[in-house]
Formats: C-alpha cells, sequence, structure tokens
C-alpha cells in the first residue's frame, strides 16, 4: 500500500520524565498514619492546615542533586553532574550512586573526586571487579602503567563472567592508545584468554583498532587452530587480506567453506573479498545459493549496483518481497525501489521501518528526498523539522537533518533558509569543512558575498590550499569583481590541483572575463562547457559569447541552459541585465 504523506515517528520519552512522575507516585501513595483513639476530628478537611513539612535546601536533597545530576548529563555537561553526583553520594548509603560519582570524576579527570568517589563506593560494597575498572580507569587518565595493568590483572582474575568485556571497553577508552596497546599485549596472551572463541576474536580485533596488527594475526591465527569455527576463519582471513596476503586470505575462506559450506557468515566473508576484487559475478553466484538473510541480501544488493545489473537488482527485489519476516528489511526494499526508480513504492517501504530499526532515521531521511522529489516540498521540510527535534540529544543525526534541510533549500534557491539551516548545523559541529563550504555556498548564491567570503576564508584556515576552497573563494571574489589579484592567485592553485575538472575551469573563466580577457574567457569556457552541460557554464559562456558580438550563438547556449534548468536563477539574471 502506498501512502502520500510522511508518517511522522514518535517523539522518543524522556527517561527523566519518568522518574520524576515515579517520585510523585511515591509521595502520593506514601501509607496515611491513623489518628489516636479520642483524638479530635476538627480540621479534617484541612489536614495541611496544621502539618509541618521540613524542606531541606538543595545540597543536601538527595532527589534535587540526582535530578539536576541526569539534567547535566542531558545537556551533555559532565563536569557539572559530577560535582551533583559527587554531593549526592554523601547523602545516601546506596553504592551505585558512589559509582556513578566515581566514574563521573574520572570521566573529567578530577583524580582527588575520583579517590574520594571509590573510597565511598568500597565502603559502601562495591565489588573487588567494579573497583578494579574504576581503578584501572584512573590509572591510564593518569599515564599510571604499572597500577592500571595491577588493577586489570585484579579484574581478569575476578571470575566477573563479562571481565574480557570490560577489559576491551577501558582500553579503547584510553587517552594513551600506546599504553592500552603496551598493556593489551602483556595481559591478553593466548595463555590467559578462557575458552570463549568471541574473546579471542575481541582481543584480536582490538588490537588491529590500536595498531598492533601482527598481534591481531598472532591471536586470529590461534584462535583458528584451537576452535575452527566459521567466524575465526572470517576474522583471520579478512586481516590477512588487509595485511595483502590476498590468496591466503581466499585460500583460507575456501578451506573454512570446504568444511561448512552453507555457512552464511563464511559465505559473505568470501564474497566480500572476490567483490573487493571485482569478481562480482562470481560473488554473487557464492551468495545465490544456499541459505539466506538480511546480510546476504545486502551485499547481494551492493554487488549488483557495483556490477551495474539492473536485471539482477529487479530479481532480487522481487525475491526479497517474497522472503520470510525474519529475512527481509523494508529498509532495504526502499533501496532496491529507489534503485529501480520506483519512488513511490520506495517511499512505502521507508513508512514501514519501525522507529527500533537501526535504519529509523535514515529511512526517514530518504522520505524527505523523495517527498521532496514529489513535488511535496512542505511535507519533505516538516518530515525534516521532525527528525531535528526527535534526534536532539544525537549529534551526528542532527547535523545531517540540518544539512539535509540546508541541502533542498538550495535545490529551491531558498538561500537565506538554508544559510540558516547550515548554520544550526553548525552550532552543533563547528569548523566542519562541508557545513562552512555548503553555508558559504548559501551565502554567495544570495548575494551575502561578506558573509560568503568570511566562510570560505575559515575553511581555509582550516584546509589550507584545498583546491575547493580556493576555487569557491576565488570565484566569489572574481563574480564580485573584488580583489581580482587574490582571487587569481586562489583559482591558480585550485587549477594546479585539478588540471581538468570544468567547476574551477569555469572559474578561471570567468575571472578572464572580468579582467576584460574576452578572448582567454571564451577559449576556456568553450572547453570547461564541452566537458560538462553544467548551467552556470552555459549562463558565462552564453554571456561572454554576448559581448563579443556572437549573439545568435550566445542565444543558442542561453536556450540549451534553459532545457538543462528552466528555472536557473543566473540565465534569468543574466537575459535581464543583457535585454536580448
Amino acid at each position: 500500500m502506498l501512502s502520500g504523506t510522511p508518517k511522522f515517528k514518535q517523539l522518543r520519552q524522556c527517561a527523566i520524565v519518568g522518574a520524576l512522575l515515579l517520585l510523585a507516585a511515591c509521595a502520593v501513595n506514601r501509607p496515611q498514619r491513623a489518628s489516636p483513639p479520642g483524638a479530635s476530628n476538627a480540621g479534617v478537611g484541612q489536614p495541611l492546615a496544621r502539618l509541618e513539612v521540613p524542606i531541606p535546601d538543595a545540597d543536601h536533597d538527595l532527589i534535587a542533586q540526582l535530578i539536576a545530576g541526569e539534567m547535566a548529563l542531558v545537556h551533555n555537561d559532565l563536569k557539572a553532574a559530577a560535582g551533583y553526583y559527587g554531593r549526592a553520594m554523601q547523602l545516601t548509603r546506596d553504592p551505585q550512586v558512589a559509582g556513578r560519582a566515581a566514574l563521573l570524576a574520572i570521566a573529567v579527570h578530577d583524580a582527588e573526586a575520583a579517590q574520594r568517589a571509590l573510597e565511598r563506593w568500597q565502603a559502601l560494597g562495591a565489588t573487588p571487579a567494579q573497583l578494579a575498572v574504576a581503578r584501572a580507569q584512573l590509572a591510564l587518565d593518569r599515564g599510571d602503567g604499572a597500577e592500571a595493568r595491577r588493577q586489570l590483572d585484579i579484574l581478569l582474575h575476578s571470575g566477573e563472567k563479562d571481565a574480557w568485556r570490560q577489559f576491551t571497553r577501558i582500553l579503547l577508552e584510553a587517552r594513551d592508545q600506546a599504553l592500552a596497546a603496551q598493556l593489551l599485549e602483556a595481559l591478553a596472551t593466548p595463555e590467559r584468554l578462557s575458552a570463549d572463541p568471541q574473546a579471542w576474536l575481541a582481543m584480536s580485533e582490538l588490537g588491529d583498532k590500536l595498531g598492533r596488527h601482527a598481534y591481531a594475526q598472532r591471536i586470529a591465527d590461534a584462535a583458528v587452530r584451537r576452535f575452527k569455527r566459521p567466524e575465526t576463519y572470517a576474522w583471520a582471513a579478512q586481516l590477512k587480506y588487509k595485511a595483502g596476503d590476498r590468496e591466503g586470505a581466499k585460500r583460507m575462506l575456501r578451506q573454512a567453506l570446504a568444511r561448512t559450506p552453507n555457512d552464511i557468515q563464511l559465505r559473505l566473508a568470501y564474497a566480500g573479498l572476490l567483490g573487493q576484487e571485482g569478481a562480482y559475478a562470481d560473488a554473487s553466484r557464492l551468495l545465490d545459493r544456499g541459505p539466506q538473510n538480511a546480510d546476504t541480501y545486502a551485499l547481494r544488493v551492493a554487488l549488483a549496483v557495483q556490477a551495474g545489473d539492473k536485471a539482477a537488482l529487479a530479481r532480487l527485489y522481487e525475491q526479497l518481497q517474497r522472503a520470510p519476516d525474519e529475512e527481509r528489511s523494508p529498509w532495504l526494499l526502499g533501496q532496491l525501489a529507489e534503485l529501480l526508480g520506483r519512488r513511490g513504492e520506495a517511499l512505502a517501504w521507508y513508512d514501514q521501518v519501525g522507529d527500533d530499526d537501526e535504519h529509523a532515521f535514515d529511512a526517514d531521511l530518504r522520505s524527505a528526498v523523495l517527498l521532496f522529489g514529489q513535488g511535496k516540498r512542505a511535507d519533505a521540510h516538516a518530515l525534516l523539522e521532525q527528525l531535528e527535534t526527535s534526534y536532539l540529544d544525537q549529534p551526528a543525526q542532527l547535523r545531517r537533518a540540518y544539512q539535509a534541510d540546508a541541502e533542498l533549500y538550495m535545490q529551491e534557491q531558498r538561500y537565506a533558509q538554508a544559510a540558516d539551516a547550515y548554520g544550526r548545523a553548525l552550532q552543533i559541529m563547528p569548523d566542519d569543512p562541508e557545513l562552512l563550504y555548503g553555508r558559504g555556498m548559501a551565502y554567495a548564491q544570495g548575494g551575502q558575498i561578506d558573509q560568503a567570503e568570511a566562510d570560505f576564508r575559515h575553511l581555509l584556515k582550516l584546509r589550507p590550499n584545498d583546491p575547493d576552497a580556493c576555487n569557491a573563494l576565488g570565484y566569489t571574489l572574481a563574480d564580485a569583481s573584488r580583489d581580482l589579484d587574490e582571487a587569481e592567485r586562489l583559482i591558480e592553485i585550485a587549477r594546479a590541483a585539478r588540471p581538468n575538472d570544468p567547476a574551477i575551469a569555469d572559474s578561471w573563466g570567468w575571472l578572464q572575463y572580468r579582467r576584460g580577457h574576452l578572448d582567454e574567457a571564451e577559449r576556456v569556457l568553450r572547453s570547461a562547457w564541452a566537458g560538462r552541460k553544467d548551467a552556470e557554464i552555459g549562463v558565462h559562456l552564453g554571456e561572454v559569447l554576448w559581448q563579443r558580438g556572437k549573439r545568435d550563438e550566445a542565444m543558442r547556449v542561453f536556450d540549451e541552459v534553459r532545457r538543462l534548468d528552466p528555472q536557473n536563477a543566473s540565465l534569468e539574471a543574466t537575459l535581464q541585465r543583457l535585454k536580448p
């Protein structure tokens, strides 16, 4: 069933609201004390008239401190949260509060507060493993490798079932990754690792992330010899492939597949390697046979896209629609429908992606783009605004929502709104080069040259001599007939980096026009127009031809631009100025 309007996702509930409601419920349901025999019933209708309720000041109110601490965490103010929890732990004998205070103090690098919280936590009954985790983190934060090793050793000997998982997390979060790598190799040896293959794989992966590739391969190979499990083969082969031993990787996977030919993980791993080598047909044949799941379908789609096989995409679309629920992914079906040009069906599939699906945000983002393409621009912006509200606490997604909103406004030539959306994204991700470039373009297109110049200059401070930034600032200056010598220097830098880029050639040609070098301008712009039929290049070439007296040819170029982009604002402004 196709839907013409977006289904807005419900806002996620804030956990603190639930906590406040629980506190209120506790207060309302507190049992009443019975009146003693013979007591007067006078004033029963106004029980609060005689009741005196002691109200502690905020610093001595446990609930106030906890709520303030949670609110600080909601706003990502760890330092304030650490202070609130540090006070709260003195007002309660709950070890969880002291533990939270200790971890927050470590997170903000307050060693003295962390030590006080650890002592309080220990007095209230923290387990040896809990204390070892926190003390190892504190030692790593101070750069004390010997103490960190001692505490990690206590953790690994504690008998806790998740000790290796905690060990991994501590090292991954360490500020000194070189020290973390040393501790990994010293403590996570084959002799000490548990009989769980997942622990071996986790240590190998951690070694790879920390740059200890030889250690990672050594542990992975040992896991293959000891367990001979599909996942150990798959990971060891992946490491071999990354290290350049492609034949060794494929040989290992072939051996593993000979033992368990239908194992999905092995088929995915081998097909992935074949795909990286461009053997799309071989990879697809391997995945077409045997059991399927969401991952095999996703890789089959990716392989078909890489091979440019639209017939295979159509077959996969039909097959996936008939697949069992556990194999069928509305997100993947939506992508397939888009690839096949079935945009209405894509919207319907994206609408079926649940709020708890890992692709929920992406599905809504794609829905906004599709709605915009259908001419439902208000619906598209409304959906993006809903995302901006729903993902306030997730900066990466919030940034993408603002950026998508800005890009749609750019397509509508609503440059002020685009600049505003880029500005909101920059509040979340300051100095993000892509966002700065986008806002600079919005300012430039909207005629706010000073603001555009400021953004492009800021971008060049972050990325000196970046070709795109040099070209953007150079073109902006040339178009405004400002600082033409600097514009020439900047565009020359961009041309040297990308000599065959038509966009940069257009900037150079337009600069020559501004300088009055019409012969050079025509030559460069003709070449750029031949390389890319871009509306802006065509408008520039048409104006140069017009000024050179080649007006019939200029009008033919303008007509071609109109066919490419009927609403092009630059074309309309140029024709208004030239009055042909």
